[in-house]
């Protein structure tokens, strides 16, 4: 049976989540649901280890000490998260805690990283206990974001409420599926982008439009590093098995305009087109990308890199 693309990411999310020891407290039965229906119906029943993929109100509440919980919250790429508390009933001085986060924090990684995101880490947190009002709702810059809770009573929860907002320049993006095609615009701010797709893929860029050309060819990263650095402007692909960005491999440079075809496979957990932009010019890049197939890949050594990561 094939697994829903949903399931996939949320099964590599737990996956990650048991390696930093946040299963330990996790109830199994809020993995059993089909997140395949996150989509299309709404879920009122919040699990302590949770995915939600629409709007909606949820509510969580405890039935024994929950001492390490997280909800993931994805929208679609064109979209940013609200995230709202109500009916509120924990002790804070007693150690509970409900904290809000901008973006996703996987085995001690951040997406975005902290050299990718406006704002400063700790800017990223709003705390229900440390905060007045304010500290009851939240709103993300990109299509992800996070709720950790700890609750020690019994009957004790909340209620969150998701909504998504049109976002019209897309940045720092999660793909909820391993296939798909998408265009970065970058209009004329100092800023770095990246699109994230939690799986090994063949990547396919159709165009690329930077202020700047350097050359007319695809080159493996350690041969242009500081080239392409250099110019302020350009596109690099990255591999990796987290979701920060600064931690991953370096796989290719671009740094020129590119129209036509221009294919990559990256075999990692994590494949990441990045785009870096001076502030200087409009920069634009298109790609498609699908999940890796070594049988079925067209050949084309002029463009093409060798797998990166290993793939079983």
């Amino acid at each position: 049976m094939k697994v829903p693309p949903r399931a996939q990411l949320l099964l590599f999310l737990v996956s990650l989540s048991s390696r930093m020891g946040l299963s330990r407290y996790i109830e199994v039965k809020t993995l059993s649901r089909d997140v395949s229906h996150l989509s299309v119906c709404f879920l009122y029943i919040l699990g302590c280890l949770d995915m939600l993929s629409t709007e909606g109100s949820f509510t969580f509440v405890a039935s024994r000490p929950q001492l390490a919980c997280a909800t993931f919250v994805i929208a679609e790429p064109s979209e940013v998260i609200g995230l709202e508390l109500s009916d509120v009933n924990i002790d804070c001085r007693a150690g509970d805690f409900i904290k809000m986060f901008d973006g996703w924090v996987l085995k001690g990684e951040k997406f975005p990283s902290s050299q990718d995101h406006p704002l400063a880490s700790h800017q990223r947190y709003t705390d229900y206990c440390s905060s007045s009002a304010a500290g009851s709702s939240s709103r993300s810059s990109q299509n992800v974001a996070m709720v950790f809770f700890r609750i020690h009573g019994e009957d004790s929860g909340f209620t969150l409420t998701v909504k998504k907002l049109h976002n019209p320049f897309p940045c720092n993006i999660m793909s909820q599926s391993p296939e798909g095609s998408f265009t970065m615009v970058m209009p004329h701010q100092r800023r770095n982008c990246s699109f994230s797709i939690i799986y090994p893929v063949e990547i396919r860029l159709t165009e690329l439009s930077l202020g700047q050309a350097k050359s007319n060819e695809l080159i493996p990263q350690r041969k242009v590093w500081s080239a392409c650095s250099g110019s302020g402007d350009y596109v690099e692909l990255l591999g990796g098995n987290g979701v920060d960005t600064s931690h991953m491999f370096p796989v290719a440079d671009l740094c020129f305009s590119l129209s036509g075809l221009a294919q990559m496979k990256i075999g990692c957990d994590n494949s990441v087109v990045r785009l870096v932009s001076s502030g200087n010019y409009i920069n634009r890049v298109s790609f498609q990308y699908r999940l890796l197939d070594r049988d079925t890949l067209p050949k084309a050594p002029e463009n093409s890199l060798d797998n990166f990561c290993s793939v079983e």
